[in-house]
């Protein structure tokens, strides 16, 4: 019953989001014949415990099942729905075969098969073509609500970032990320030139809360440049990027060019240490990422996790603006963004407006029903309580809202169900030794901490910035150009927006996202962020002479 009343709600919130669009009559039909799609081997809608879906590998160019099956629960209300094949680590001889197999000059470089570089723009134009579709867009989007539920304009603005991802490297933009320099040399017949070069064999892993955009993004740079992926994501989420895969094949993928894989992470990291790939790509958490750096001998790329600040300046305005970001920033997706607002430093000038006030009021919009606040993936509903109790501990914090569990739900308890929280912490007390360690830890859910400061106190501020860990995403919310000189001048954070309009979340295919301070450090989606991660430099100087005619053995040196 609760389900039923949820996805209504979603099918209204739908046909409101494309109201006016000309989609409605066709996504209607869509969803009575989601099975009619080309590429598609599950519904959406269907997806339950009496007809749950399967969730497939793929190695050398072959779909196929496992011996062990892990069944994914919804999280909305704990029906089991989804059987994955897990691979275990007897099984893992197939992959490490696929993956040794590629050589470390890769399927394609500048003298070898240039012509991929034409077919990854072929296949890019026609899976952007196949994501425009209404009809398939919806598809990705209702399906990822299902498995990391978010509201479906949140669900399908990760769509429609792949989709113009793809657009974007149509055509001849592939062979333009390979694009090499030659630089004059010495003599007659001497020139030196820079290649980009693929590392071969690479894996990738992603997490869950983003299980579309991630892995696609970071699958084609891989792919675009010559290399050979194994690609693993978060089995809970992983029925997408199946289905992707499946998308990509009918858009002209050579099915043997990527492998696909389920598993554990023990297992998992049993494949990496036997096939030796040259590169690994990470994004999830700063515990994982530095195992996978000492066992892989540094041999990653990494976007790990964020405690992402955002600074609001002297100049107040537009409020309502504002602390609508704020509370997108910090909640949005319950909060399950590596993006997401975890700390928000006010200037007095701002703490004393109504800002705390209309932050409350817009949180408090949040229900469950529309999925605009719901399951936290990876955070009990105690640890994140138990959390917000230890902050209040600290001398002069206080809840400002939330710090209650969502009611009247079937979440399953191995998920976080709790209301969007924030709470007051003094920035002196945040600086203190025992105290900045906890109020400086990433809750992935709907949780943030606030403090306020002076403008003689800017300088704590900053202090707290250079003593945080993960440098990922920052918002300084101020049209002062001095005082946007003085904090980015003295941060780190490798996407930082600055300006009124600032935000800390928000990854779209238009501009580098990813961390700095790092030389692991990975991006996504741009240019220079697939040539960082996918490629290394290459010189090739020629040297063909003439040797000068009057030329001498000369005396040894």
């Amino acid at each position: 019953m609760y389900r039923s009343a949820v996805a209504a709600r979603l099918l209204r919130d739908t046909a409101a989001a494309q109201k006016g669009s000309g989609w409605l009559s066709s996504l209607n039909h869509s969803r009575r014949f989601a099975h009619s799609l080309p590429f598609a081997t599950v519904d959406a809608e269907e997806l339950s415990g009496a007809r749950p879906a399967e969730v497939q590998n793929l190695v050398q160019g072959k779909w196929g099942g496992s011996s062990r099956w892990n069944t994914i629960v919804d999280p909305l209300n704990g029906e089991p729905f989804i059987r994955v094949a897990e691979v275990d680590e007897k099984g893992i001889r197939p992959f490490v075969e696929s993956l040794s197999n590629c050589p470390k000059h890769g399927l394609h470089n500048p003298f070898k098969l240039p012509e991929r570089y034409l077919l990854y723009g072929n296949i890019s134009s026609k899976a952007g073509h196949m994501l425009s579709l209404p009809k398939v867009s919806d598809f990705f989007a209702r399906l990822i609500q299902r498995v990391s539920p978010k509201s479906y304009q949140q669900a399908l603005g990760e769509v429609q970032v792949t989709q113009k991802f793809l657009e974007n490297f149509s055509g001849d933009q592939v062979r333009f990320l390979a694009r090499s320099f030659g630089v004059p040399g010495n003599h007659l017949g001497q020139l030196s030139t820079g290649f980009r070069w693929p590392y071969g064999p690479v894996a990738i892993i992603t997490p869950f809360n983003f299980p579309l955009e991630i892995p696609v993004l970071q699958l084609m740079g891989a792919l675009y440049m010559g290399n050979k992926p194994l690609l693993k994501v978060d089995s809970k989420v992983s029925i997408i990027m199946e289905q992707m895969m499946r998308l990509l094949h009918y858009c002209g993928l050579p099915e043997e060019d990527v492998d696909f894989v389920n598993s554990d992470g023990k297992t998992m990291n049993k494949i990496l240490m036997e096939a030796n790939p040259r590169m690994t790509l990470f994004t999830g958490s700063s515990r994982i990422a530095e195992k996978l750096a000492v066992d892989l001998n540094g041999r990653v790329k990494l976007e790990d996790a964020g405690f992402d600040w955002k600074i609001l300046g002297p100049d107040v305005g537009e409020a309502d603006y504002v602390a609508w970001v704020c509370d997108q920033d910090a909640y949005a997706c319950s909060g399950q963004k590596c993006s997401a607002q975890s700390i928000l430093f006010m200037h007095e000038n701002w703490a004393a407006t109504a800002l705390l006030s209309k932050l409350k009021e817009l949180a408090g919009r949040r229900k469950l029903e529309d999925l605009t606040v719901g399951p936290v993936l990876t955070v009990t509903t105690e640890a994140m309580l138990d959390h917000v109790n230890k902050l209040l501990k600290i001398p002069g914090a206080k809840l400002l809202f939330g710090g209650k569990p969502l009611e009247n739900h079937s979440i399953p308890s191995i998920y976080g169900a709790v209301k969007p929280t924030a709470v007051y912490v003094p920035l002196d007390e945040i600086l203190k030794h025992g105290n900045y360690e906890l109020v400086t830890k990433e809750i992935f859910g709907p949780f943030q901490v606030v403090t306020e400061y002076k403008k003689s106190r800017l300088s704590m501020v900053l202090e707290a910035l250079e003593r945080m860990h993960a440098h990922l995403t920052a918002a300084v919310v101020s049209n002062d150009p001095l005082f946007l000189q003085e904090v980015i001048g003295q941060s780190v954070n490798g996407t930082t927006y600055a300006g009124l309009r600032a935000r800390t979340t928000g990854a779209p295919q238009n501009h580098w996202f990813g961390p700095a301070g790092d030389p692991r450090g990975a991006g996504i989606g741009t240019p220079e962020a697939i040539k960082l991660v996918w490629s290394c430099h290459r010189e090739i100087i020629y040297d063909i002479g003439p040797v000068p005619k009057q030329w001498e053995i000369p005396p040894s040196t």
